[in-house]
């Protein structure tokens, strides 16, 4: 397999050749695969540039392409269109240049590769990564609040670093997403990047990684980073909402169908609040069913198919009155055990459509709408 390790550089000149050198040490000890490395530096003024120039006449696997400096996201994009299209590179390495991403980690990232993954994550928030102990705690809340606030923005707590650099990725998965991620130049991109590739239903995993300090050169990472990667959240939700918000929109208009449905039979005819809920249930659960499909699993929407629908719906409804039973439960309980006066049957009632909602957002994409296995 042929891999190719890309090196966006910038003023890295007391980086660069020792980076390069360990690389070929590591490329020794990966049998059958061929690496190559691409460096990609924008015009560095402190002369990275030449320096790697004069490596090439003793590297035939080394190449270099400049440009102007135009962020990250930019430096990425042009080094991944040469590679894969100059190198026939068939996987291909996102990796700082300045040693903060260890050389001797390639190993295992070519070996989730092998095992058929299309992007493998290099996290420092998983079991065996970390972050610079002597980090200051401002940098080291910077660096965990940022993923934290990714991970909720976007509902997706499956990933555990979202701003990580340190990545392997099959040619295909970039060339099916390079047109959604072309404009992005910072280091926004690395969040875009990873995001439209679970959007894509990519194969993607995490591999361990200790972050480290640089030891020469400074950071680029500056307050446009922060601006630009907040903006890109927040019109990523509204203009293509995560699964779990888009079924709490759905949820809200089951729960306004299932009250006024619960008030009319509790109110108006006198039924118990515990049987209320469940008549005013039913209801809701064919308009959810309905929107769900076509709206809050849209990636993974049902065949329209009478062998397919009966019996998915005939499944929705089965799992969809846990919800009401949790809430008859909580009804129950509450009413009995403390008071049934109407504040507290109607507290009763919404800590009850909480309970159902968690309920059923985990059966509806564990059961009716699963990811169909790779």
């Amino acid at each position: 397999m042929k891999v190719t390790i890309i090196l966006p550089t910038y003023n890295e000149k007391d980086n660069i050749i020792p980076l390069i050198q360990e690389l070929q040490q590591v490329f020794t000890k990966i049998p059958k695969h061929y690496f190559s490395i691409l460096v990609v530096d924008d015009n560095s003024p402190d002369g990275t540039g030449d320096l790697v120039k004069t490596q090439q006449k003793k590297q035939k696997n080394l190449h270099l392409i400049s440009g102007q400096k135009e962020g990250l996201g930019k430096a990425y994009l042009r080094g991944m269109k040469y590679a894969s299209e100059n190198l026939d590179a068939e996987v291909m390495f996102e990796m700082d240049a300045d040693f903060q991403h260890d050389p001797q980690l390639l190993p295992s990232f070519i070996k989730k590769i092998d095992q058929g993954h299309d992007l493998v994550i290099g996290s420092r928030y998983i079991k065996g990564g970390s972050i610079p102990h002597n980090w200051g705690p401002h940098r080291k809340a910077f660096s965990t609040l940022g993923n934290l606030i990714v991970r909720t923005m976007l509902f997706n707590f499956g990933h555990h670093d979202w701003t990580t650099g340190y990545r392997a990725i099959r040619t295909p998965l970039y060339k099916k997403i390079r047109s959604q991620i072309a404009h992005y130049k910072g280091y926004t991109f690395q969040v875009a990047f990873l995001h439209h590739a679970y959007l894509s239903n990519a194969k993607i995993t995490e591999a361990p990684i200790q972050f480290r300090e640089r030891i020469h050169g400074e950071s680029k990472i500056g307050s446009e980073y922060i601006i630009n990667l907040l903006k890109y959240l927040i019109i990523s939700d509204i203009t293509n909402p995560p699964p779990f918000l888009r079924f709490l929109v759905v949820g809200t208009l089951g729960f306004i169908i299932q009250t006024v449905v619960f008030s009319f039979f509790w109110k108006s005819l006198g039924y118990a609040p515990n049987l209320s809920t469940v008549i005013g249930a039913e209801f809701a659960i064919i308009s959810n069913f309905i929107l769900n499909n076509f709206w809050t699993f849209k990636e993974r929407r049902l065949q329209m198919s009478l062998l397919v629908i009966i019996p998915k719906f005939v499944s929705f409804n089965v799992l969809s009155f846990g919800s009401p039973i949790i809430q008859w439960i909580t009804i129950t309980v509450i009413t009995k055990l403390i008071s049934d006066t109407d504040l507290f049957t109607w507290s009763a009632y919404v800590l009850g459509i909480g309970l159902g909602l968690i309920w059923n957002y985990t059966m509806y994409s564990k059961v009716i709408w699963r990811k169909k296995k790779h």
